[in-house]
């Protein structure tokens, strides 16, 4: 059922611990909605609060995004990082709200996003680093656009990064993916990546593989 109460619109799915459960913000990718990555949910562990959030701009016919992507004779094919801002500000605040309403044990909270939900994930993680232990980022790319400038400065040795991109990706080129290791590394920051031979989208293999990392770390 659909929950209405927070910043976000969300669906839900109960951790079987009674307090303190590790909590997974599930963010979804462009023009989809909160019930697609929610289709994992049965699949992870139990022990696991599981909060899939519904992006907050709606788009004709259906579906949401966490902002828009242009497409324009002059510039080309663009990302308006103005509202891409704006969500990464909303979904911290989300995050604030989630862990006060169900007094989840902050210091295990995982992001994981698919395509424009995996960028937010990264820009998320990075610029509100207290407020994220894990990250799950498939089919995605590090936006730099959105993250703050001072991030040499940032104590970011407790986050940990795991990154997929399918190698036959035609919406997010596979060079975009292959980026955020070097630029994780550069930071300090844990980190794995892997490439399965899909195109934008998640292997069986790809979900497996998330997790039985994600098991390990909570």
């Amino acid at each position: 059922m659909l929950q209405t109460s927070l910043s976000l619109d969300y669906v839900l799915r109960p951790s079987i611990l009674n307090k303190d459960a590790p909590l997974l913000v599930m963010l979804h990718g462009y023009g989809s909605d909160e019930n697609d990555l929610f289709s994992f949910a049965t699949e992870l562990p139990e022990e696991l609060l599981i909060i899939s959030a519904k992006a907050p701009y709606p788009m004709q016919p259906f579906g949401n995004a966490w902002y828009a992507i242009n497409f324009d004779a002059e510039k080309g094919k663009w990302n308006d990082n103005e509202q891409a801002l704006n969500s990464v500000i909303l979904i911290s605040k989300f995050i604030d709200e989630i862990t006060e309403l169900y007094k989840v044990d902050t210091t295990k909270t995982t992001l994981l996003g698919f395509s424009q939900g995996s960028i937010l994930s990264y820009a998320v993680a990075l610029s509100y680093p207290k407020k994220v232990k894990n990250v799950i980022a498939l089919s995605g790319y590090i936006n730099n656009d959105i993250l703050p400038s001072d991030l040499d400065e940032a104590d970011l040795s407790h986050l940990d990064f795991y990154c997929s991109h399918g190698s036959l990706d035609q919406v997010i080129p596979p060079d975009w993916a292959r980026q955020t290791q070097p630029f994780l590394d550069s930071l300090n920051v844990k980190n794995t990546y892997s490439e399965y031979p899909v195109g934008h989208g998640v292997a069986p293999q790809n979900f497996y593989e998330f997790r039985e990392w994600l098991t390990i770390r909570i």
